[in-house]
Parts: structure tokens; sequence; C-alpha cells
């Protein structure tokens, strides 16, 4: 939800060339967004053994963590009102910006009954059509869509914490 909100950011402010944009951020963010959360899981993984009995709490808080900070950021502005141009360089920057979360969100992968490569596959996707879609709406709807985005993505991942915690 994050990469769908700077998506819908970039969409408003930068509605000259729209395919291209939706294109190069559906990439970068679908592409981050999926690699994140395996390295998160492959991360997870090592230290697994060593904290099995508290691995639903430490998903739960970095979940909590992660859903938090996005709620309190959905209340600011966003990192693309200042960016004119947009570049690959600005794309590599907002794509792991919007993606260091996933990161601690792919440990939660490591207690959950699912095969983290194709979760990851699914998220990257899901992250690359949502972020095409989300220039696309930025371009019609301007800004007042972003920081709804982004608070309902918080708000989903403090239940997933709290789905992981109390099952």
């Amino acid at each position: 939800m994050d990469a769908f909100a700077v998506s819908i950011g970039l969409g408003s402010k930068h509605a000259k060339r729209t395919l291209s944009l939706a294109l190069m951020a559906g990439i970068y963010f679908g592409l981050f967004q999926g690699l994140m959360p395996l390295i998160g899981y492959i991360g997870g993984k090592g230290v697994f053994g060593w904290i099995e009995s508290y691995a639903p709490w430490v998903a739960f808080c970095l979940l909590l963590l992660v859903g938090c900070k996005m709620i309190y950021e959905s209340m600011s502005e966003g990192i693309e009102e200042d960016i004119a141009i947009i570049t690959h360089k600005i794309m590599l920057i907002l794509a792991i910006a919007t993606s260091i979360d996933a990161m601690a969100a792919g440990f939660s992968l490591t207690i959950l009954k699912v095969n983290p490569f194709i979760s990851c596959l699914i998220i990257g996707i899901t992250t690359l059509l949502f972020s095409v879609a989300g220039v696309y709406v930025g371009e019609r709807s301007g800004t007042w869509l972003e920081s709804k985005a982004e608070l309902v993505g918080g708000i989903i991942l403090v239940l997933i914490g709290l789905k992981i915690l109390l099952l």
C-alpha cells in the first residue's frame, strides 16, 4: 500500500508521461517489494532457531511498528512532493525506501505455512499492478487518495500482526 500511495502521488504530480511513469513505478516497486520480504524471510530463517518460541511476538512487533509507521506517514506529506523529475535513480531510492518495511514483514513468513518464493512472487506482481494503477489513479484524482491508501495499508499490517499473535 505504501508503493500504491507513492504511485498515486507520482501520478498526480507528473501526469505528462503517464505510461512510462506507470511502467517504471510498477517495475521498480514490484521488484523491490517482491525481493525485500524474501530477504527478510532468509534472515528470519537464520535466527528462527534462536527465537522460535518468541517468533509470533517478534512478527507481531515488527508488523505493528511497520503498520504504525505507515499510519503516521499517511498523515504527513509524501517525499514525492519535492521531486521535479523522475529518473531511474529517484525511482531506485523510492523503491528501496518503500520496501524496507517489507523486509521486516518478510520475517513473518518464517512462521506461516506458505511457500516464501510464491508469496514473494505474488507480492511483487500485486505491487507492480497496484503501482501502475496508482499512477493512473493519481493522474485522475490528485493526491486526496494517497494518504488514505497508506492509512489502510498500515491498519491491515497491524491486523495481520494481531492475527499472527492470536493464532
